[in-house]
């Protein structure tokens, strides 16, 4: 009876655990779901350079949703676009070294961190833009 009782008891213990560890993801995700703006966030990559090997590095990165529109107009090119995306506003720029290059190759991997994020037009210098 005893071994029963402590096998019942785990057992809620764990739907328990189970039910807060959903509350959590669940309220998590309405949170980012419902998100507007900008913002810095970690980000995780895997950095590729020839003569070398691949490695993952963990940096901090854009993310978020601008606001952004279309509307007809009578005149050529018939359209008028406001896209705004998630960009970087300041970065620093940091450095890995990469495992296992070639003796000819260089193992710095040189990439951004964002250090503050802003809603602005697509620019290709840092953003690999996608047109419509």
């Amino acid at each position: 009876m005893h071994l029963h009782s402590l096998s019942l008891s785990l057992f809620f213990l764990l739907v328990a655990g189970t039910a807060v560890v959903c509350v959590a993801v669940t309220t998590t995700l309405t949170t980012l779901h419902g998100f507007r703006g900008c913002a810095v966030r970690e980000f995780s990559f895997v950095a590729q350079k020839p003569g070398c090997r691949s490695q993952k590095i963990t940096t901090e990165a854009c993310w978020g949703r601008c606001h952004t529109w279309e509307k007809p107009v009578p005149d050529p090119p018939y359209i008028h676009r406001h896209h705004r995306v998630c960009t970087y506003s300041r970065t620093r720029m940091m450095t890995a070294r990469l495992p296992g290059c070639q003796p000819d190759v260089s193992p710095l991997y040189h990439y951004p961190m964002a250090l503050h994020c802003h809603c602005a037009v697509c620019s290709t210098q840092d953003t690999e833009c996608e047109t419509f």
